[in-house]
């Protein structure tokens, strides 16, 4: 049984003598209405179309809000759900006549200009939450002071020096099942960047033929997000249940302030997405890779936020190396490509390697 908390959002349109019923927004995935639930009224952001009209007598045109909660329950079972694409009869290389883009650091290609803007709004809702390591910290110091195989941010002739603490390692890549626009996994991203994680993620949008399936599987209810840690047996739902699991065994036992504040936390993480409402929710037929696309990335970034809106649309799993500011996975880039950007994809499919998320997103559409 599934169950769904929805936002209806009434449109008073001009000329008419009728409020349309648009749509509805589901929140954080199909969940029983848990703790993480009773938060999310305000907060969800996949949409989901819904017919039909109501009627009313003609008003001057304006708009409002309402929201009313409601459950829907679904039939489906296990054993009638799609098994994964094969992809053993598809063939994947690049396109022809590749380049590499030159890398850009801060650039913007005109035609993103307002996706990239939009993409920036949760930097002032979460207080940059996901930009930076744990323990960050920086100094200012001569450009003779870096090794030549390590990466400094250069800043109007100021060398910048960024280190971070961090906790023990998993020897395996911690596997998260989620998707882009749920306010509950986005704290859950949060927490693997600050953590430094690197992280195998299944995407799980809307009518994804794969990983929602097999999470049902797995757990029992397609409830999101779902971590499975490979490296003790422990899997679980409930975000706040994850980051504290996370923090515990990886970090230093301490929840950062921004993700322990219960409602506020889950309210400012729905709100960040408001200018990207309904992006990486909902499936997109595409070709299932043989192997995970491999992406340096963090949450913080507006330009990797766009790249994993993608991914998560055509359900492309992919293991995210984290590099936010203070990472020590920065100079591991830096030494293997000569530079430090954010996103960069590595593709063992097609054995593309690029960065630029314009082109990276044009890339994976088109493979």
């Amino acid at each position: 049984m599934e169950h769904y908390l929805c936002l209806y959002v009434i449109n008073y349109w001009p000329n008419t003598n009728s409020e349309k019923l648009q749509r509805f927004y589901k929140v954080g995935g199909t969940r029983p209405f848990s703790k993480d639930m009773a938060m999310a009224g305000a907060t969800s952001l996949s949409q989901f179309p819904v017919s039909g009209s109501i009627s009313l007598p003609k008003r001057v045109p304006r708009r409002r809000f309402c929201i009313r909660g409601m459950s829907e329950t679904s039939s489906t079972s296990v054993s009638t759900q799609q098994e994964p694409t094969s992809a053993s009869s598809l063939t994947f290389a690049p396109p022809p006549n590749f380049k590499p883009p030159e890398p850009k650091r801060f650039a913007i290609r005109p035609d993103k200009a307002s996706e990239v803007f939009g993409a920036l709004l949760p930097l002032l809702f979460r207080f940059a939450t996901g930009v930076f390591a744990d323990g960050y910290s920086f100094s200012i110091v001569s450009k003779d002071e870096i090794p030549p195989d390590q990466y400094a941010l250069e800043i109007n002739g100021f060398t910048v020096k960024e280190t971070a603490k961090l906790g023990p390692r998993p020897e395996k890549p911690i596997e998260i099942y989620e998707f882009e626009s749920c306010p509950f996994c986005r704290k859950v991203r949060e927490i693997v960047a600050i953590l430094d994680l690197d992280v195998l993620f299944y995407p799980c949008p809307r009518n994804g033929p794969n990983f929602r399936p097999k999470v049902l599987q797995m757990g029992g209810k397609q409830q999101f997000p779902y971590m499975v840690d490979p490296n003790t047996g422990v899997s679980m739902y409930e975000s706040d249940d994850i980051i504290r699991y996370l923090v515990d065994k990886y970090g230093n036992g301490n929840v950062p302030l921004p993700l322990s504040l219960g409602f506020l936390t889950t309210l400012t993480a729905g709100l960040a997405m408001l200018n990207r409402i309904g992006k990486g929710s909902t499936y997109s037929p595409a070709k299932f890779p043989p192997k995970p696309i491999k992406l340096w990335a963090y949450e913080g970034s507006p330009f990797c936020k766009l790249v994993r809106e993608v991914l998560v649309e055509l359900e492309l799993p992919h293991l995210l190396v984290s590099c936010a500011r203070g990472s020590p996975k920065r100079h591991i880039l830096y030494q293997k490509t000569g530079h430090f950007q954010a996103p960069f994809l590595e593709d063992p499919n097609t054995g593309i390697e690029m960065f630029e998320s314009a082109e990276i997103i044009e890339d994976v559409k088109m493979c």
